[in-house]
């Protein structure tokens, strides 16, 4: 099998583009599908390399599926690739946000895609068991270094489902655990055993192993004074902006700072910000009212791209109610305080991909950098897996102390044997269990 050939950057793009109309699944599921994609399929990246940007990936405060999108086009093309990368994996979603948040808004309920969002939840809970059974398996199947590994997956699936302990303090504990046994034992975090193997059951890739880092992303201080620079301006210049527009007070430019320290704030994932987001938009700011919340948290559940774009719900419901282009244009500032709120939220996650790649880069091979991050992988495994139990649980049964609801278990069984199984794709598998939970609910039995 020979290497695939250098991908055209119009290529890339329509990749990005339907990557971020299809990401389901919140991060997990987006991890999966980039995966299948880029390293099964389309060998654009090896397995190393990419579980090499993973793990940088998930240190990292924001959205860690978004910011892995953006390394990987950094990598093949350049700053414009990942920005190309990272921005559509978000368009999409921002898109139908505004839409569904206008229909929510205007005819105050989303009735009428209740039956949809019935049977996709189901199909997000397949969505997250599918990707442990890829990134469990490929992380952990090594037998030299299946002991620790597998230790440390379940350390931190009880640290999180039992426990209930913050993720950053899992991913030290993993990263030191790591460091100490990359000294120690060695062989247990050489990632070379298991993940080799599967990269010659896939065939040569285009970033493979041992494919030289491409000059763009070799560390230099003036290219990061250069990315530091230009980002603090396209954080400065719109905040100036708003200021001067609507002065300090005004409900656009509180969006820009708190979204900004929000940002800041995501260390593990959109689940451990979201009481931040939630005790400020709501109670502090009364941009929404907490039903509402809760409203925008199932439609960023169930539609494409970073369960953290729930921020553009909240955007546009505080735009709304707060009239920041007056009341003779409600959609327009709604829809302008969404991006407001997705710009300042997002911007952070570009910087630091593109400042710190090359640092990254350079890492890639040295067993003193990447034992931690292998525990990081494995401890990732574990949190996923929790993740996976809290969807079941919650599709099993919606209401504490209700009844279970048998038929969305089974719609959940149906949906990880036909991704497990009978490998159908992701879009088809979303699609219909979408059509099978409008189905059921238009029948009356769910």
């Amino acid at each position: 099998m020979s290497t695939p050939a250098p991908v055209p950057f119009g290529a890339a793009l329509r990749f990005w583009f339907k990557l971020g109309c299809i990401s389901f699944g919140g991060p997990a599921g987006q991890i999966a599908i980039m995966h299948r994609e880029l390293v099964e399929q389309r060998r654009w990246i090896s397995e190393r390399r990419f579980l090499h940007a993973l793990n940088y990936c998930m240190l990292l405060p924001g959205p860690e599926a978004q910011q892995l999108a953006t390394y990987i086009g950094w990598l093949l093309h350049r700053s414009r690739g990942g920005i190309a990368a990272g921005a559509l994996f978000v368009l999409p979603s921002l898109l139908l946000l505004i839409a569904l948040s206008w229909v929510y808004v205007a005819f105050g309920h989303v009735g009428w895609v209740a039956g949809l969002f019935y049977g996709i939840k189901p199909a997000v809970a397949a969505l997250v068991l599918q990707a442990v059974w890829r990134i469990g398996g490929r992380t952990l199947r090594s037998p030299a270094r299946s002991p620790l590994l597998w230790a440390i997956a379940l350390a931190s699936f009880v640290a999180i489902a039992g426990l209930q302990l913050p993720f950053p303090a899992v991913v030290l504990a993993a990263a030191a655990v790591g460091a100490l046994g990359g000294r120690w034992w060695p062989a247990q975090f050489d990632a070379g055993g298991g993940h080799a193997a599967a990269d010659r059951h896939y065939g040569p890739a285009l970033i493979d192993d041992d494919t030289p880092t491409p000059p763009h992303a070799r560390f230099r201080r003036s290219r990061l004074a250069a990315v530091v620079g230009v980002g603090a301006l396209l954080w400065l210049l719109p905040m100036a902006g708003l200021l001067a527009w609507q002065g300090r007070e005004a409900t656009l430019a509180q969006m820009g700072w708190f979204f900004t320290k929000a940002a800041l704030l995501t260390f593990g994932g959109a689940y451990a910000v979201l009481p931040y987001v939630y005790q400020g938009a709501v109670e502090h700011f009364h941009w929404l009212t907490g039903p509402q919340m809760i409203d925008g948290l199932a439609l960023g559940e169930t539609t494409p791209g970073p369960l953290i774009m729930v921020v553009a719900f909240v955007g546009f419901l505080g735009g709304w109610t707060h009239q920041v282009l007056g009341p003779g244009a409600l959609f327009a500032g709604a829809a302008l305080a969404a991006c407001v709120a997705t710009w300042f939220t997002f911007l952070p996650s570009f910087l630091f991909i593109l400042a710190g790649g090359p640092l990254v880069e350079s890492t890639h091979g040295q067993l003193r950098f990447t034992a931690p991050l292998t525990a990081i992988t494995a401890a990732v495994v574990g949190v996923i897996a929790s993740l996976a139990l809290f969807f079941v649980l919650h599709i099993g049964r919606p209401q504490a102390g209700g009844p279970v609801d048998g038929v969305a278990l089974v719609l959940a069984g149906l949906a990880a044997l036909a991704l497990l199984r009978w490998r159908i794709g992701v879009l088809p598998v979303i699609a219909g269990c979408a059509v099978a939970g409008l189905a059921l609910r238009l029948a009356g039995v769910a």
